[in-house]
């Protein structure tokens, strides 16, 4: 065979196997690239926080939380408590509407609680001076309400259907329940023998008929740069005290030890106005400071 057709053959198989090895090598190139490319997730459209039912941490931090006035369903302490309730015959509604300054312990309205006892002698919490006058009571600290309760009558009725009517002269702490009120020792046992110790009762707010007038006592210390007024011997709890500031009234605040506090001076020694839990404005003029001195007035509210 001649040499040069030998020579031409051989070169056409290497250029055919060189062709081989290329092709073979792009194909490899190829899958290796298919092989690194990521593939489109299908939870790649899906909105954050949705389509996925695992507990996952995002899936946790996307969910809206209630407030912290919505989160809680339990009531207050307060009212978790055995707190005073107004029978089912009572209109509270019609009540306030009649007395749009009371408190917690409203006109027309029968509470529920129990009776216990203590020696008093008329003194108390309210800094009433103590009197032979002992049918008194000493409030719960929920129906004492910061002193608002000082001073109010109350008709206290027995399960055996004996009745008294006490003047609310202290605070009965902790212990006492709301609806609880802490009888003198003498009014006690007009309801019950004291062996009884506790005895359940209902009571409500009352205007007693009185020939007496109500009084005003500058609290110790007091000055004109600073003073304390109390009102005493009044006939319906007192809701607001104000004294004359300028051509206006300025209201002072209430302290729980039944004083009303001029921290600046303002009106101590001038003329003072005291409204009671039905609205009733009473104006009373000339009452010098005389700290600790019960001076007496001429007015009184209304019977209601």
């Amino acid at each position: 065979m001649d040499r040069r057709w030998l020579f031409l053959s051989a070169a056409v198989v290497l250029i055919v196997v060189s062709l081989g090895v290329v092709l073979l090598r792009d194909d490899e190139a190829d899958d290796r690239h298919a092989a690194d490319t990521p593939v489109a997730s299908t939870q790649a459209n899906v909105p954050p926080g949705t389509g996925s039912s695992s507990p996952s941490g995002s899936a946790t931090t996307t969910s809206p939380k209630p407030s912290a006035k919505t989160t809680s369903a339990s009531p207050s302490a307060g009212a978790t408590s055995a707190s005073a309730k107004p029978s089912a015959t009572d209109s509270p509604q019609a009540a306030s509407a009649g007395a749009p300054l009371a408190g917690r312990i409203r006109p027309g309205v029968t509470y529920r609680g129990v009776a216990t006892f203590y020696d008093s002698d008329g003194g108390g919490a309210c800094l009433y001076d103590p009197s032979g006058d002992v049918m008194t009571g000493a409030m719960n600290s929920i129906d004492y309400e910061s002193a608002k309760a000082c001073g109010a009558y109350v008709s206290v009725r027995a399960a055996n259907g004996t009745s008294i009517t006490v003047r609310i002269t202290n605070e009965c702490p902790g212990e006492c329940a709301p609806g609880q009120i802490d009888l003198s020792a003498e009014a006690f046992a007009k309801l019950a023998d004291p062996t009884a110790g506790r005895i359940a009762i209902t009571w409500k707010l009352v205007s007693p008929s009185t020939s007496g007038t109500m009084s005003i006592r500058y609290k110790t210390g007091s000055s004109r740069y600073w003073c304390g007024i109390q009102a005493v011997g009044h006939r319906n709890p007192v809701a607001r005290l104000e004294v004359r500031a300028g051509s206006g009234w300025r209201q002072l605040s209430r302290t729980d030890y039944n004083y009303f506090i001029s921290e600046d001076g303002t009106g101590c020694g001038g003329a003072i106005r005291i409204t009671d839990i039905f609205g009733e404005r009473l104006t009373v003029d000339g009452i010098a400071i005389r700290p600790n001195v019960v001076q007496p007035t001429r007015v009184q509210f209304a019977k209601r």
